[in-house]
């Protein structure tokens, strides 16, 4: 089994990794990319077998269209998406492509774990081979994983107390490995450690 895992977050791409290592697939079976373009580039040498990308709807190449042209090499190809953005007909078009599991981020490294090891048993099901190495996987210690965001989530229009006053957060947005906010009348991001629930 050859995983490929798509997302511009260095923290998303080593959280996937090692709960890939936690369920028994060796480093070298665990390819992780940034962009769409480059995992193409790579992916279509490497030919995973499961493909963990985010949806990139503004990229020139979507997550989408990275699985259509993976599975051109790979017919067998099975996805699971993550994304910020989930609305209806995200479900719908993920549904009938046959993803394992739309991820809102952002998502807990529990949230991950969950749904990537019923994806793993599922698969284990359809394919006899890999039922053993699932099964086994199992009873391994859980690894310490680093939960994403770090930080107790905060949502838009959630109070919170930023320097002794109550604020309203106004975005939430998760980049470069941490998770900044903005506050109502204010410009800058601030740190979510920052924060605390008013």
């Amino acid at each position: 089994m050859k995983f490929l895992v798509v997302d511009a977050l260095a923290g998303v791409q080593a959280f996937a990794r090692q709960l890939l290592h936690s369920h028994g697939f060796a480093a070298d079976s665990i390819l992780c990319c940034a962009d769409t373009e480059a995992a193409l580039a790579q992916g279509l040498a490497f030919k995973p077998h499961f493909l963990i990308t985010d949806w990139f709807p503004k990229a020139p190449l979507t997550g989408l269209q990275l699985y259509q042209r993976l599975r051109e090499v790979q017919p067998a190809l099975q996805l699971s998406l993550l994304s910020f953005e989930v609305a209806p007909e995200h479900g719908f078009e993920a549904q009938a492509l046959g993803a394992h599991f739309l991820l809102k981020k952002p998502f807990t490294a529990e949230q991950l774990q969950a749904e990537m090891t019923r994806a793993l048993e599922t698969m284990a099901k359809q394919s006899p081979g890999l039922h053993g190495r699932v099964r086994d996987a199992r009873p391994a210690p859980r690894p310490v994983l680093p939960a994403l965001p770090p930080q107790p989530v905060v949502k838009p229009g959630d109070r919170v107390r930023y320097q002794g006053a109550v604020h309203v957060a106004q975005y939430v947005v998760h980049r470069h490995g941490e998770t900044v906010v903005q506050l109502k009348g204010q410009t800058a991001f601030v740190p979510l450690e920052k924060l605390q629930p008013a």
